[in-house]
């Protein structure tokens, strides 16, 4: 499919930004996400995904997995901004979907849109569709990262943690930071060389090795759902209530040991994220879904 005049100007945005060392589940989350993610994609699967992917991607999901936050900026894209979460009231450290996601706007419903988009598409393969479903797979793929960042289903009176400054080690910035991309940036100094490659084949490895009883659990959905995710979004805002706002008041400074105890929350949501996308694509487009490496 080939790049229409917006996601042609839209590449070179991501270019530009790119060229300018903006590599932020920033950028690094959201590619680790899609790069699990292909890694468990059915056969039937990795044929129709290819066919909607723009040529700028070459073929790879992970590509174009950071492509909804790079353009929701724009004045034509800018009403997908309350779509990235789904925040709670302040001190609730649970998920409901008719409290937190009005009128479907929220990150859990559009998960649930751009899945019924690609279904819809998939059901109806001879039949006109008058829907964007390379726009559909990008949206649905980054979503899918989104929801898994506990900060994305945070508090609103301080927007997910956006409000709250904090410094990590030396460096002033926000809760919400910390857990889009300073924690993964850290750890991508520390231990893996400063290759994003090194870390998702890290994953890779724990997902077969260390996380491999729990992997079809992670996959699967509850009364032959196509996707699920507010069970994601409750995960969530319990490890926020847990681990992110837990000792991390404004004005804190967050050094080792926060680093080190939350670290392994990071990792394992990018992996579970990973595997629920990858499941979700397998039960729109396969025939038979499985996962095909759990």
């Amino acid at each position: 499919m080939g790049l229409s005049l917006r996601m042609w100007v839209v590449s070179i945005l991501m270019l530009a930004q790119l060229v300018h060392g903006a590599l932020s589940w920033g950028d690094d989350g959201h590619y680790a996400v899609c790069k699990i993610a292909q890694g468990y994609l059915e056969e039937e699967t990795v044929v129709a995904v290819k066919k909607l992917l723009p040529e700028s991607a070459n073929g790879e999901l992970a590509a174009v997995c950071s492509w909804p936050d790079e353009i929701k900026k724009l004045p034509q894209w800018r009403w997908t901004g309350a779509l990235h979460f789904a925040d709670t009231p302040d001190y609730k450290c649970n998920y409901e979907y008719s409290r937190d996601c009005p009128k479907d706007w929220c990150v859990t419903g559009a998960i649930f849109n751009y899945t019924n988009q690609l279904l819809s598409a998939s059901e109806n393969s001879h039949s006109i569709v008058h829907y964007n479903l390379t726009e559909a797979l990008m949206f649905l793929s980054h979503y899918m990262g989104d929801i898994h960042q506990p900060l994305h289903e945070g508090f609103l009176g301080d927007l997910g943690g956006n409000r709250v400054k904090v410094n990590w080690y030396n460096q002033e910035t926000n809760l919400h930071r910390v857990w889009d991309d300073m924690i993964i940036d850290s750890a991508l100094a520390k231990y893996y060389n400063s290759s994003l490659l090194l870390m998702i084949q890290s994953l890779q490895a724990k997902l077969k090795y260390g996380w491999s009883n729990d992997v079809r659990s992670w996959g699967s959905c509850q009364l032959n759902q196509i996707a699920c995710p507010n069970p994601y979004a409750s995960e969530s805002i319990d490890l926020a209530c847990k681990y992110a706002y837990k000792d991390a008041a404004a004005g804190t400074t967050l050094g080792d040991d926060y680093f080190h105890s939350r670290l392994p929350i990071v990792e394992k949501r990018i992996a579970q994220g990973g595997i629920r996308l990858a499941a979700t694509l397998n039960r729109i487009f396969s025939g038979k879904p499985k996962l095909a490496r759990a």
